[in-house]
């Protein structure tokens, strides 16, 4: 196939990249910089609102990664801002551009996250389940919403809602194992809160899957069937490095240092299962947290 990759540098796109080629597809990296004529790269601003169309059409697949970090900076008013326009904005251009195409692709897939369910305790969550409340949840109905005119064109269209992506290369994982390693790490708030990961190869490989497979649309959530707590996941990390975990940040602290950022992503509880992955027929390959675990960090 020819697939057309958004946010090919970050943690997902960069590991999936080589996993498309090593499977004998042909990929074109949407990028900010005009390529040259040679390369295999399309451009696009979505500030400008400009894409090159030209270099779209003929595209079997898309996959859509791209997206401000929503955990960079501390939250603000204009970092919320920044953060809501580049993945609504982002898609709704990616999307137009693909139904105003002569040949548009057969697929595209979008990245989306379980933030949209919300704080939810102990609930059990599938992709049937009722959006929450808050920034994240308004974020991630108008992200989907956005790829609608491509679904309205025929496009079958896959709202990939990862959970926490863990590597030791980046995200979550990358920044807690300095603290982990030291023997300061702990448990974030109660660590009753339900974690719902995904390790990076899973992550790739279910994007890999959701691209092929034609009978998947919709909501998918891209986390494993096993969520744990915090205490849990904490625990976990310990052994595997051979470090106390004595050291908790309560939630106040959390909040303190961290801002709104702090409840919706270190305190809220979302306990989520992927229905339709497993549905599907999506295999994992660590569908355990400790294995998962002891096999990305001994590679690192």
């Amino acid at each position: 196939m020819r697939i057309a990759v958004s946010g090919s540098s970050g943690l997902v796109g960069s590991a999936l990249i080589p996993l498309l080629a090593t499977a004998g597809h042909s990929v074109t990296r949407i990028v900010r910089t005009p390529p040259h004529e040679a390369e295999l790269k399309l451009y696009w601003d979505p500030q400008t609102g400009r894409v090159d169309r030209r270099r779209l059409e003929g595209h079997d697949a898309v996959v859509h990664l791209a997206g401000e970090n929503i955990a960079a900076r501390r939250w603000s008013a204009r970092v919320k801002s920044a953060i809501r326009e580049s993945r609504v904005e982002g898609t709704r251009l990616l999307a137009d551009a693909i139904a105003g195409l002569e040949r548009p692709p057969k697929v595209l897939v979008c990245a989306s996250a379980i933030g949209i369910y919300g704080d939810r305790g102990d609930d059990a969550l599938g992709e049937e389940s009722a959006p929450g409340k808050g920034f994240l949840s308004d974020v991630c109905r108008a992200w989907e919403q956005a790829a609608d005119v491509a679904r309205a064109k025929g496009v079958r269209v896959v709202h990939a809602r990862f959970g926490v992506i863990l590597s030791p290369k980046g995200g979550a994982l990358h920044r807690m194992l300095p603290i982990f390693r030291m023997g300061l790490g702990g448990v974030l708030g109660s660590g009753r809160q339900h974690m719902s990961w995904i390790s990076l190869g899973d992550a790739v490989g279910a994007i890999y899957h959701l691209t092929c497979h034609e009978s998947v649309s919709g909501a998918v959530n891209v986390v494993t069937p096993g969520p744990v707590t915090n205490r849990e996941f904490t625990r976990a990390l310990g052994r595997v490095l051979r470090r106390p975990t004595a050291f908790p940040l309560p939630g106040f602290a959390a909040r303190l240092a961290f801002g709104e950022m702090a409840d919706a992503l270190l305190l809220a509880s979302a306990k989520v299962f992927p229905t339709q992955l497993l549905d599907s027929g999506y295999r994992f390959a660590h569908p355990q947290l400790e294995d998962a675990l002891r096999t990305m960090l001994e590679k690192s």
